[in-house]
């Protein structure tokens, strides 16, 4: 089972840029380039969080379910 999460966050991983679409505007942030613009920008946030949320629910979901 473990090894199940590890390839499918992996996988998310890998897929996280294709998620995360540049909009209009990219690369012209003041002071350069910083991670806290995916937190901040509606486009990027409410897929970012969404995204963090699934893998937490999926793990704590694993994990009760590897307890049972």
């Amino acid at each position: 089972m473990k090894k199940f999460i590890a390839v499918s966050l992996m996988i998310f991983v890998a897929f996280l840029p294709e998620v995360l679409m540049a909009h209009p505007g990219h690369g012209g942030h003041e002071g350069g380039y910083t991670i806290i613009h995916y937190f901040v920008e509606p486009m990027h946030a409410v897929v970012t969080i969404g995204c963090i949320v699934a893998v937490i629910a999926f793990v704590r979901y694993s994990r009760k379910k590897v307890q049972q």
